[in-house]
């Protein structure tokens, strides 16, 4: 019987230690051993004729047959390119078919994918390329203002000139091919389309054959984070890192073949080639993308005319979708589950998701790129009290622990930062011993950064970064308590609380809010909100109202930006020590 044939019964079995924040998930369903490539296949042949991918702005409704047959053709003509097992290539591209395409074929292939994102500009792209040596690129023409081909021109001139499939560039020497994504084919580029026409019966058979060879330990995508300070880090992960994660994220959903997954989060990100795409094909479920990139009305039509019923995003995503002005005259119910992660889910927002959208079985999730990216992930049949106070518990195969400064595991309800071991932590970073060393300690513990609790039962709570608590006169405050207390206020639709640098007290709290439309505040209302309601210290110093937040392409907050600019506004500087 294959792995993928197994009934689960019972994901939910886990160990905690006695009193202290330990914890270690099992489950009846045992790790998959094998490759993505394997996996896939495996996929295909049991559900062939059912619905694998839909892209709405691109017309396209493949089954999994349909989708294989893409899948080979694109492998095997990257083969006949000459790339070999262990040979990495970049994509850079926003969510279209050839990306989902890219993703597997690049894994029958032994291939490394690279991910480069969407808004990178051209020294960000320069700096990926060279940093892992991408033999191949492929990449979209253009998107919003991005002209791809243009900033690649612009880092390497000599690519116009040179041979498409044989490149020879002085500031990009590693690599030799760019497959170009539609549009009118660049001077040195090769079409996309043109890959899959060369993926004859000869690279068929070395596909089969690689196919054999390869092993689930092999590292297949290397995701870069920028982590606390300092260059992008590529976080190197395996075949069996990702599949496993995105295995038992559809596992905790309860997907079947069924479910139909609404996926607006970027496929270049972990929340949309693992939790949204391996989630899909590991329980044979729809993977249905509904834009290029997220657009809350394409969401909501594409819910309906799709009749999805899971839908994963961040919670800025979800903010968007309710708020949308024409938001109830969409039928969204087939809805029932998906995944809020990202970022700290505000605990209104999830109750609106569940009441206005009816996502009676939504999770929530945690996790960070080097992890695959979940270690936490909530169940539908938990309490709402625990979805919207919680990450959940742990998720099966993993180990988490809860560690003072002096390493030391702390009790259950004391904060301190979260480190996770197992199947799930990345090989390391690519070709950087020193960085790897310093987030992998020499038992296996990837230590995140983040400060989180554990109680008694096993659920945890962020309570946020270890550089984002603010130290005020010697107290610790933790910004995501206080931005909890704030969405209890009427007037506030969304708030970000951060530090900055104080001359009395090293650091003082500072909010920025943005109100719900039509209602208004000032910043005695807010501050009158808190006197007496929470600790004096906890009270913001300063308080700003803005439209919207500085935030990445996948909708997580950039606090230091924020950070940055009331310093400048305020005219104080950071504290020196020691």
């Amino acid at each position: 019987m294959s792995p993928l044939d197994l009934v689960t019964t019972n994901t939910d079995v886990r160990t905690l230690s006695k009193g202290l924040s330990y914890v270690s998930g099992t489950s009846v369903r045992p790790l998959l051993g094998m490759t993505i490539g394997a996996a896939f296949d495996r996929s295909v042949a049991r559900w062939g004729n059912r619905s694998a991918l839909v892209v709405r702005h691109q017309n396209i409704h493949w089954s999994y047959d349909e989708l294989a047959e893409q899948v080979d053709l694109l492998a095997a003509g990257l083969l006949s390119y000459g790339l070999r097992p262990g040979d990495r290539v970049g994509i850079w591209s926003p969510n279209r078919a050839e990306w989902v395409v890219t993703q597997f074929a690049a894994a029958k292939a032994g291939l490394i994918l690279v991910n480069i994102n969407p808004a990178y500009r051209s020294v960000e792209l320069q700096y990926v390329l060279r940093r892992v040596g991408c033999r191949a690129l492929i990449t979209a023409t253009a998107f919003k203002s991005s002209d791809y081909l243009g900033m690649l021109t612009s880092i390497a001139p000599d690519f116009p000139d040179s041979t498409p499939g044989d490149l020879h560039m002085e500031s990009l020497p590693e690599l030799r091919a760019v497959f170009q994504l539609g549009g009118p084919i660049h001077r040195g580029a090769i079409s996309f389309d043109a890959v899959l026409q060369r993926g004859a019966m000869d690279q068929r058979r070395l596909l089969a054959d690689i196919g054999t060879s390869l092993q689930f330990d092999d590292a297949i995508n290397i995701q870069f984070t920028s982590g606390t300070t300092g260059s992008p880090k590529g976080a190197t992960l395996t075949h069996h890192n990702l599949l496993n994660n995105g295995l038992f994220a559809g596992e905790l959903m309860g997907f079947t073949p069924d479910d139909r997954l609404c996926i607006p989060v970027p496929f270049y990100h972990c929340f949309g080639m693992v939790i949204a795409n391996l989630a899909c094909i590991t329980h044979g479920a729809a993977m249905i993308v509904p834009a290029e990139s997220f657009d809350a009305a394409s969401v909501l039509e594409t819910i309906e005319v799709e009749r999805c019923t899971a839908l994963h995003g961040v919670p800025t995503m979800f903010i968007s979708v309710l708020q949308y002005p024409d938001f109830g005259r969409f039928n969204l119910s087939t809805l029932r589950t998906g995944i809020m992660a990202g970022s700290p889910c505000p605990i209104e927002v999830m109750r609106r998701v569940i009441d206005e959208m009816g996502m009676h079985e939504i999770t929530i999730g945690y996790g960070m790129t080097e992890t695959s990216p979940l270690s936490f992930q909530s169940r539908p049949e938990d309490t709402i009290e625990r979805r919207v106070s919680t990450v959940g518990r742990i998720h099966p195969h993993v180990e988490v622990k809860i560690v003072d400064k002096q390493g030391r595991i702390v009790p259950h309800g004391v904060a301190g930062e979260l480190c996770t071991r197992g199947y799930s932590v990345m090989k390391g970073y690519w070709d950087d011993v020193q960085k790897t060393a310093e987030a992998i300690d020499d038992d296996g513990w990837m230590h995140t950064g983040d400060l989180a609790t554990l109680d008694e039962q096993g659920y945890c709570n962020i309570v946020g970064r270890i550089k984002d608590m603010v130290i005020r006169g010697g107290e610790n405050i933790y910004p995501r308590e206080i931005e909890e207390f704030l969405y209890g206020h009427p007037a506030v639709q969304e708030v970000q609380v951060f530090g900055v640098p104080d001359d009395k007290y090293g650091e003082e709290l500072c909010a920025w809010i943005q109100l719900r439309p039509g209602a208004t505040a000032d910043e005695p209302a807010i501050r009158d909100y808190c006197r007496g309601r929470i600790a004096h210290y906890k009270v913001p110093r300063h308080v700003r109202f803005v439209d919207a937040f500085p935030m990445t392409v996948t909708g997580k907050i950039q606090k230091f930006v924020m950070r940055q600019a009331m310093s400048e506004a305020l005219g104080v500087q950071e504290q020196k020590t020691a």
